[in-house]
């Protein structure tokens, strides 16, 4: 980067900016992928730094109104934006045949060298994203073309396996894995716009639909952890990465725990960032507080790729929200709580261990009336839990996006459906940052068992807040790349990681462990029911990362208040707000939860009359004493329409699973106006591989 000049950041200039709406980025095999760039209008004179999005979420529509809202404000303040659609997606040529490949990851690398090489680029280029850009950023950045100075990856994570939508702790999710491969199918199916691809768009949509596979297929073709997943885990080489890195994520995000791994395994320039936030930016995400992240991100690129000094690299390196207890809720507009901040990640895990509870078992003469965690070690009882189908159905969402449902509500109907081991009332506040970690010596009646950990601030009424969670499969209990079934009635020693957190656990207050075998539908059932056998001797404890308050937490500076640029017009045609429901029969025992997404409504963009509408459905259900009887069904479409363009493409797929096999079955139909275009179908089955 060469020498850092010192300048006032708060004098940046804002700009006129230009924008170029649609150009082609020709790839050396002949792939042309399609892009739209904001940049200064004086940059051919100037020569400014590249900030690189690459995504396939279709930046001429999907994501237009989403862009706006961001780039320009990075142009207006001296940089070029690019947001490129991968291969096979949006405007670009190819077939996408699958996420995170070698091929996109080294397309990834020629577009930052075709920026670059622009007459209004400076040869510096950065790149960002949140979700599968912040994925590919990494990526990218693990290939080190020359060009590339500095990274932003938002919600995020370094192990495509361990932390992603497929599998956690080496179990099958129930609640992402169909209902994702059937939303990239819809938005890989969608034609490029007339607009930008001519009269080829029709054949090329064709084409598209005939080829774009059903992605499902590769992923539950590997269920353990093997180098179809390494590939692309960031995790597997740090060193790989010599880039400057900014890892940011919130505590309601499923992808949070890469942002402590990524400051622990890196050894370049970083910086780490938790918020209270959802999978969403910081500036608008629920729940907030909401900050200003277009000025910070600014000061990062403005030190790393304009070697402006704005004190952004003299500040901790992590800073985290550390959550108060608030009332459980569907959905959470602010989250109490404070910013702490810690110099180093590894040097904090090296010290904030230490805090034990020890389960105690309860029911039998001479024993506590309820298991307990003490301090003591435990007291040798031997506890039995059978799982029942429909404990999970409060757990909210993994990955919550900000909408109602989202959030767990209050956990007392999910503590008793458990085996659950509750402190007595605090002395003092407790406040852990980190990982809790959970012990557990088991034997189970099966070969194929799960159990699932859930960390609870329990109020002086009662109420139940879920702070944190961990699951692992036990046939992965060895090694997630690997699967070795229990000896059924055989004692093991398990140890299970929940997923980081910064909580207070206020005085008066009581920390409840709850285990159970089943949480439908975040996690597949075994194909039997489990009878699990916990011994609550020194083999079984729960250990918190506590943390005292650190004279760093006072010296913090403010984050600015959220910047709100002028968005890019549309009107809403129809809104259908995010519904979740939950039903119980009484009768049959059936059980069903209803994900009904709003992923946008209708809505008609003002700039060029392109109307877009979206639905996603997704239904499941499970029977009572029936692990079998888990069914995934989901339905969803897309549509965009201006003018002669006239578009529809309507998919839809069932996930089910017999004692050895998982069975799924998907439909994709594309119309235009009135007439049906095409239509594929896939019935599937895959072996259960430790699930």
């Amino acid at each position: 980067m060469g020498e850092v000049t010192k300048v006032n950041p708060g004098t940046r200039q804002v700009r006129p900016t230009r924008t170029i709406e649609h150009t082609f980025i020709t790839l050396l095999d002949g792939t042309r992928l399609a892009s739209r760039i904001w940049l200064p209008a004086d940059a051919d004179a100037s020569g400014v730094p590249a900030i690189l999005d690459f995504l396939p979420y279709r930046y001429g529509d999907l994501m237009a109104v989403r862009d706006a809202s961001i780039y320009p404000y990075l142009a207006a303040r001296g940089y070029a934006c690019a947001r490129v659609d991968l291969r096979g997606t949006g405007n670009s040529e190819g077939i996408i045949l699958d996420e995170y490949t070698p091929q996109e990851q080294g397309d990834g690398a020629e577009v930052v060298a075709w920026l670059a090489a622009q007459p209004w680029c400076t040869g510096a280029v950065g790149m960002t994203g949140i979700s599968w850009g912040g994925f590919n950023a990494l990526q990218v950045a693990a290939r080190r073309p020359p060009a590339l100075r500095a990274v932003i990856s938002l919600c995020a994570t370094d192990d495509r396996y361990a932390d992603d939508v497929h599998y956690r702790g080496g179990c099958l999710l129930g609640l992402d894995m169909l209902q994702w491969a059937v939303s990239m199918l819809t938005w890989n199916a969608l034609p490029p716009d007339p607009v930008m691809a001519g009269e080829d768009w029709r054949r090329r949509w064709h084409e598209r639909i005939a080829q774009t596979p059903a992605f499902i297929e590769t992923w539950l073709a590997h269920q353990t952890r093997d180098a179809y997943w390494r590939q692309g885990s960031v995790c597997e080489d740090y060193g790989a990465i010599d880039t400057p890195v900014y890892a940011i994520g919130g505590w309601a995000d499923g992808y949070s725990d890469a942002v402590l791994r990524l400051l622990a395994g890196l050894s370049g320039p970083r910086k780490g960032l938790i918020g209270p936030w959802s999978h969403a930016f910081p500036h608008h995400s629920m729940p907030g507080p909401r900050i200003g992240f277009l000025e910070e991100s600014l000061r990062w690129w403005d030190h790393w790729l304009k070697g402006i000094d704005t004190g952004i690299m003299d500040e901790p390196m992590l800073r985290a929200w550390m959550q108060n207890y608030t009332e459980p809720a569907p959905r959470h507009e602010e989250w109490p709580g404070r910013w702490v901040a810690e110099q180093g990640w590894s040097l904090l895990s090296a010290r904030s261990r230490g805090r034990r509870w020890f389960l105690h078992g309860a029911g039998e003469p001479g024993l506590p009336a309820s298991p307990g965690l003490q301090a003591t070690a435990g007291n040798g009882a031997v506890l039995q839990h059978r799982g029942q189908q429909s404990a999970g159905l409060d757990a909210g969402a993994i990955t919550a996006d900000g909408a109602h449902g989202d959030w767990p509500g209050d956990q007392r109907a999910e503590d008793g459906r458990s085996l659950s081991f509750t402190t007595g009332p605090l002395e003092a506040d407790v406040e852990i940052l980190g990982h809790a970690a959970v012990a557990l010596e088991v034997s189970a009646d099966r070969p194929a068992c799960s159990i699932v950990v859930r960390l609870c601030d329990v109020a002086a009424d009662g109420t139940s807040l879920r702070v944190t969670w961990g699951m692992l499969n036990l046939a992965r209990r060895h090694g997630f790349d690997r699967s070795d079934p229990l000896v059924p009635h055989e004692r093991e020693t398990v140890a299970v990681e929940m997923k980081a957190i910064a909580h207070r656990f206020d005085a008066g207050h009581r920390i409840r462990l709850a285990v159970s075998t089943t949480y439908w539908p975040w996690i597949w059932p075994a194909p039997q029911e489990v009878e699990l056998s916990v011994y609550c001797g020194e083999g079984s404890s729960l250990e918190l990362p506590v943390r005292e308050p650190q004279a760093l937490d006072d010296q913090l500076a403010p984050f600015g208040p959220p910047e709100h640029p002028e968005v890019l017009a549309f009107e809403t045609l129809v809104r259908r707000p995010t519904a979740r429901f939950i039903s119980h029969d009484m009768t049959s025992g059936q059980h069903a939860l209803r994900f009904d997404w709003d992923v946008g409504g209708r809505t008609r963009l003002e700039s060029d009359g392109l109307e877009m509408d979206g639905r996603n459905l997704t239904t499941y259900t499970v029977r009572d004493g029936d692990p079998l009887s888990a069914t995934v069904v989901t339905e969803q479409s897309a549509l965009l329409r201006r003018g002669d363009y006239d578009v529809r493409v309507e998919t839809s797929g069932v996930m089910s699973g017999t004692e050895d096999s998982f069975l799924v079955t998907m439909h994709l139909d594309a119309s235009e106006g009135a007439h049906r275009v095409a239509h594929r179908q896939w019935r599937l089955e895959f072996p259960r591989v430790g699930n």
